[in-house]
C-alpha cells in the first residue's frame, strides 16, 4: 500500500491506543448477548440504530426467545411486532428469519467462525461478520462501523472515503494482536467524546495527535 501522509505515524497511533486504553480501560462491546447467535442478531439489528435501543428490544426478545429454535419457530410478521420499535424493523426481520434458515440448511444450527461464511448469509456484511468474530470468537478484527469511520479519520489512523478502505488501513495500521481491543477504544471515544457533531475536542486525551483538531486550530488562527 502506497504511504499516505495524511496517516500519523505507527509510534503516534501506538501512543494514540494507549492513551485511550488509559481513559476507557472498559472499553468492550456494548450489545447484550450471552450466545453467538444472540451477538449475531443483536448486530444485525443495530445497523442504523443504537446499541441502547437494540438492548431494550433484545433483552426482552432473547428472554422469550434464546436460542435459533425458537426464532425459526416465529413467523416474519410476529418477529416484526418483537423488534418493531427498531429502524429498518421489516427488512431486519426478513433477513434475521433467512438467516436463521440458512444456519439449519448449510451449517447445522451453528454460527460461522470465519468472514466468508458469515458474509454469505442475508444481512451479515463486513462490519457484522468483524463483530461477531472478534466478541463471539476471539478472532482478531476490526468492525468499521459509523464511530470507527468518523474517529480513525479524523485522528489520522486511517485516510480513506469509505469503510473497506478505513479496514484495510487500520489492519495494517494497528499490530493484529490489538485489533480487537482497537475497535472497542474507537468506538467509546466516538460515542463519548469525538461525536459526529460538535465533538469535544477541549476534553480530548488525544487531541495532539489528531489532525481534525490541528486543522481547527489552524482555521482559528487563519480567521
Amino acid at each position: 500500500m502506497k504511504k499516505n501522509n495524511n496517516i500519523i505515524s505507527k509510534n503516534k497511533i501506538e501512543e494514540v491506543l494507549e492513551i485511550l486504553d488509559k481513559t476507557y480501560p472498559d472499553a468492550r462491546c456494548e450489545l447484550n448477548f450471552n450466545t453467538p447467535f444472540q451477538l449475531l442478531v443483536a448486530t444485525m439489528l443495530s445497523a442504523q440504530s443504537t446499541d441502547k435501543t437494540v438492548n431494550k428490544v433484545t433483552d426482552k426478545l432473547f428472554l422469550k426467545h434464546p436460542e435459533l429454535e425458537d426464532f425459526l419457530k416465529l413467523d416474519q410478521s410476529q418477529l416484526e411486532l418483537e423488534i418493531k420499535e427498531i429502524g429498518l424493523y421489516k427488512n431486519k426481520s426478513k433477513n434475521i428469519k433467512e438467516m436463521c434458515n440458512i444456519l439449519v440448511e448449510k451449517f447445522q444450527g451453528k454460527i460461522p467462525d470465519n468472514m466468508e461464511d458469515l458474509v454469505s448469509l442475508p444481512g451479515v456484511g463486513r462490519k457484522t461478520a468483524n463483530v461477531v468474530l472478534s466478541n463471539a470468537f476471539n478472532v482478531p478484527a476490526i468492525a468499521v462501523d459509523t464511530h470507527v469511520f468518523r474517529v480513525s479519520n479524523r485522528i489520522g489512523l486511517a485516510d480513506a472515503k469509505n469503510v473497506d478502505i478505513t479496514e484495510e488501513q487500520l489492519r495494517k495500521n494497528i499490530p493484529m494482536e490489538k485489533w480487537s481491543k482497537a475497535h472497542h477504544l474507537i468506538i467509546w471515544h466516538g460515542r463519548r467524546i469525538c461525536v459526529a457533531r460538535k465533538p469535544k475536542c477541549d476534553d480530548c486525551p488525544v487531541a495532539i495527535f489528531c489532525r481534525y483538531y490541528k486543522e481547527q486550530v489552524d482555521n482559528k488562527k487563519i480567521k
